[in-house]
């Protein structure tokens, strides 16, 4: 079984590029020359020093000793709500932002949920000094106003997404349109594994920087590359994807991809993809996807900004189909539960997607001599008031 992307775009029977005709020219320009330009010399010469010196790579691998004591076995945290914005995101921005400049771009749109993507974006067009529009549902500007206001300190245009649900999904739609409306001098920055191809291979290429990390760090700490398990949440999937990568192919170490159940699968207030989810083209892509029984869109809840997106990157539908890796859903109540115990058991506060994967711990039973590694994928100051509403704090 191969885990990787095909010369079509495809993880099995998943990923393509399902696209309007006006955008046929962009992506085809970037599917021609993706591979060739991040694997010449100057790009990666450049990317790499931007991730020492800028982002603050390689980020710790951290054993947190007193949640190994309480699940008995070893966990340890790779700690990307170090990075510099406080999430993984701006590993895939600065090298899209890169790749943009060698394109002649000028222009650079993207979409956020979490708004971690927007102002990872917002950092990496100030960096370069390019024009930056923010697509966000109205909702999410609303629950993530100190993102909202970043991205605008950072120069960035943010446009609310007033149609559907007004979350991701929406957001995405509207510079989708954007970019059909300005495929010249445009580039679209994707923040997560979706999309037509090549996006979710390049995504997942960028932030394959954290398994490559965990592989050298834990060899460091325990003397062997491979954990027994690497837990990430999965909204799109890119952190996942990166924290991911290096271990496809190792068959022994365990992928449990955490996605958000909202207020339950059945509710109908959820994000439960993996349960839910039907074949279906998303935004580019042909994936796992929550819809109805005519193929409308179903419309996803998370109390979590970054994981109401109705489908998943199509690298991880494959991973799900296939059984590769196991796809676990997680309430509202359960992640804002686990957020609350490492808040207070190791004094980091997640970003409340983070939180739906260390409500995992609580669902699979581990042994002593096992290593765990959890994808922190970002850090919690953007989500303070929903903690605060929550426990009333």
């Amino acid at each position: 079984m191969n885990y990787q992307v095909d010369k079509k775009g495809y993880y099995g029977k998943f990923g393509g590029a399902f696209i309007p005709e006006m955008l046929y020219p962009n992506v085809e320009e970037l599917k021609s020359v993706y591979l060739e330009i991040i694997e010449s010399e100057p790009f990666q010469k450049e990317f790499q020093k931007l991730l020492k010196d800028y982002v603050g790579r390689p980020t710790p691998l951290y054993f947190a000793q007193r949640l190994s004591e309480k699940y008995g076995t070893k966990i340890y945290l790779k700690r990307e709500d170090l990075c510099h914005t406080g999430a993984h995101k701006i590993n895939n921005t600065l090298g899209q932002i890169i790749l943009a400049k060698k394109l002649g771009k000028k222009r650079i749109i993207a979409e956020t949920g979490a708004g971690q993507h927007g102002v990872a974006t917002a950092t990496a067009c100030a960096l370069m000094g390019l024009e930056c529009i923010v697509y966000m549902g109205e909702i999410d500007i609303a629950r993530q106003a100190p993102n909202v206001a970043r991205m605008k300190m950072l120069g960035a245009t943010v446009i609310p997404a007033k149609s559907g649900s007004r979350t991701l999904k929406d957001a995405t739609n509207e510079a989708i349109r954007d970019w059909i409306n300005n495929p010249v001098d445009t580039y679209y920055i994707i923040g997560s594994v979706v999309g037509p191809h090549p996006y979710p291979d390049m995504v997942a290429r960028f932030q394959s920087v954290i398994s490559e990390e965990i592989k050298s760090q834990l060899k460091e700490a325990e003397g062997k590359e491979n954990p027994d398990y690497v837990i990430a949440c999965v909204g799109g999937g890119s952190n996942a994807a990166g924290a991911f990568y290096h271990f496809l192919d190792e068959e022994k170490v365990n992928l449990i991809a955490v996605e958000a159940a909202g207020k339950g699968i059945h509710s109908g207030e959820t994000a439960a993809t993996s349960v839910l989810g039907r074949e279906g083209i998303i935004h580019g892509s042909k994936t796992l996807l929550m819809q109805t029984e005519d193929g409308q869109i179903t419309e996803p809840y998370s109390i979590s900004a970054g994981l109401d997106y109705p489908g998943v990157g199509p690298m991880h539908a494959h991973l799900c189909e296939s059984g590769r890796a196991e796809f676990l859903s997680v309430t509202d109540d359960e992640a804002m539960q686990a957020g609350i115990q490492l808040t207070q058991m190791e004094g980091i506060i997640p970003a409340i997607e983070s939180a739906h994967a260390f409500a995992a711990l609580e669902k699979k039973n581990f042994s002593p001599e096992e290593i765990v590694v959890i994808n922190l994928s970002g850090r919690g100051d953007k989500d303070l008031s929903t903690y605060i509403k929550y426990f009333a704090i």
